[in-house]
């Protein structure tokens, strides 16, 4: 029996939910499967994945193949080097806590690029919001300013009216 390792699709129409599942190679996308070793949510920035991870590494080493989607899942969550370094640990390269320490400083230094790129997002995002507040002071100024002389001119313009009515009353009583 050829043993798949791919993605079962559930989720309501234009919102795609993934189960991650191990199913015989003849068996339909959503027909049956032998074991569901996890879910991928692609509508999340980054994609979340949840990934029963010691499963996904017996099925992997019994010889279940990936499809290309679930291959590159496997090969985010540390999957296939865990794998290579088993078969370090089989040829006698080296022991098996050296191999769980090469593991361990691999996703340690991902989760470090991670959390880079996430404050780096966060980040351009603040700055982003800082412009537009900047720009938006701008504007407002600009409009105080264009208000401020507005109302000069209309003070202005009452002076004017009542210089020129205090002139019309003093004329006629000069007369």
């Amino acid at each position: 029996m050829a043993t798949k390792i791919r993605l079962q699709r559930g989720g309501r129409k234009g919102y795609a939910f993934y189960s991650i599942v191990i199913a015989d190679a003849r068996a339909p996308r959503d027909g049956r499967f032998t074991e569901k070793i996890g879910t991928y949510n692609p509508n999340t920035n980054p994609a979340t994945v949840d990934l029963n991870f010691d499963r996904a590494l017996y099925w992997v080493e019994c010889g279940a193949q990936p499809t290309d989607t679930v291959r590159n899942i496997l090969g985010h969550e540390g999957v296939y080097l865990m794998k290579h370094l088993h078969g370090g640990v089989k040829k006698g390269a080296f022991d098996e806590a050296t191999a769980q320490k090469r593991f361990d400083a691999w996703k340690a230094d991902k989760q470090k690029g991670l959390d880079a790129v996430r404050e780096s997002e966060a980040k351009a995002k603040k700055e982003a919001i800082a412009k537009e507040l900047e720009a938006e002071k701008k504007i407002n100024a600009e409009i105080a300013k264009k208000v401020a002389e507005k109302k000069a001119a209309a003070e202005a313009a009452k002076a004017e009216a009542a210089a020129a009515e205090a002139a019309t009353e003093e004329a006629p009583a000069e007369a």
